[in-house]
């Protein structure tokens, strides 16, 4: 589904980590898992007949996803919000990083990230009774820091065919019976919903990045992250607002069923 491939996009563009266990081979934040395969709906410059609008009308509705927004207005203007600061800085920022890094660097960089997110899954894998995932987990850790240079290369999916599990503290609350709660948009974060804040404050805690002083450090260090993920999947964010009359309910709607699909897995 089209929302469900844009997911990802909103993840990476508009979150600064607040996905610490980087639901994406990125880093987390939202990147790479649009790759997974799944394929869009509609094309805009596809015609359709009555019975196949029918059809996808059908599709769309059985998997649009409930969820709460009490905090509409509150929501919108922080949408606007990222929205601005996305043309003034981030996508600035990121243009400017990519013209000087040059692509192995920032593969480089984002493997790095990655292997140091490995706590945060290999714990949540541990929570979910996944044992099989939180072994691959352990293991890719222990390869990539040793062959692949303190984890700059990814010898373990390259060499070994090992794939990190995506898992975080929200995904694991959902899986032990917790309701998303409503839907909120954190300035400068992104979308999120009261259990995914709630995991994403816990896995703050299995951040090795956190623990960095001066505390100044751990700052420069996360944005590192956010931008070289971000260097990417420059302007797909404008490509997003484009596909939607209103990217605002689009944006909700695709975050609600990304998260749902990954609670699924």
């Amino acid at each position: 589904m089209k929302l469900q491939s844009w997911a990802i996009v909103i993840l990476v563009v508009m979150t600064a980590g607040c996905a610490v266990s980087e639901k994406s081979p990125s880093g987390n934040t939202f990147a790479e898992v649009s790759a997974n395969g799944r394929h869009d709906l509609i094309d805009s410059t596809e015609t359709f007949t009555d019975d196949e609008f029918d059809l996808l009308e059908e599709e769309l509705d059985e998997q649009i996803v409930e969820i709460d927004d009490p905090l509409e207005p509150f929501n919108r203007l922080m949408f606007g919000l990222n929205d601005t600061l996305y043309f003034l800085v981030f996508k600035p920022v990121a243009q400017t990083y990519k013209a000087v890094a040059p692509e192995p660097a920032r593969i480089g960089v984002r493997n790095f990230f990655q292997n140091i997110g490995t706590p945060v899954r290999y714990v949540n894998c541990l929570l979910q009774g996944k044992g099989q995932s939180a072994d691959i987990e352990l293991r890719r850790f222990l390869v990539n820091t040793t062959v692949g240079v303190l984890g700059f290369g990814d010898p373990a999916r390259d060499q070994y065919g090992l794939e990190p599990t995506w898992e975080d503290l929200g995904q694991t609350l959902a899986v032990h019976g917790m309701d998303s709660g409503f839907y909120i948009v954190w300035p400068f974060l992104g979308p999120s919903t009261v259990r995914d804040s709630l995991g994403m404050v816990g896995d703050m805690f299995l951040n090795p990045v956190r623990y960095v002083e001066p505390w100044e450090t751990s700052y420069i260090i996360s944005a590192t992250r956010v931008i070289n993920g971000s260097s990417f999947h420059i302007e797909e964010y404008e490509e997003f607002k484009a596909e939607f009359l209103e990217p605002y309910v689009a944006m909700r709607e695709a975050y609600v069923q990304y998260r749902d699909e990954s609670i699924k897995k």
